[in-house]
């Protein structure tokens, strides 16, 4: 496996765990401040981390387009931030009985 295919999987996967953190932290109840200031001291970190990544990623990426001459392919999954989910609340079927 080369250099730039590991920092691309390590770099998805830091991703994931930013996220999957904030997701955490989003539910966690109001009167768990010690579960809560874990969360964002390990988001923080997370985030961190992430943005050392980016950077190789980004050093890696000039590198290697310099070789191959492919400057005009960008890796969709790394083009950006992604947009926040829409949220939806599920309805109750409806019963005959009225209830």
């Amino acid at each position: 496996m080369t250099v730039s295919k590991t920092i691309d999987l390590e770099l998805t996967r830091a991703e994931v765990e930013v996220l999957e953190l904030e997701a955490r932290l989003r539910v966690v109840p109001m009167n768990d401040t010690q579960l809560s200031e874990a969360l964002k001291t390990a988001l923080a970190a997370k985030k961190e981390r992430l943005a050392k990544l980016r950077t190789l990623h980004a050093t890696a990426g000039r590198a290697s387009r310099g070789k191959d001459g492919d400057a005009e392919k960008v890796n969709p999954l790394h083009a950006g931030r992604r947009p926040p989910l829409k949220r939806t609340v599920p309805q109750r079927p409806q019963t005959k009985g009225g209830k």
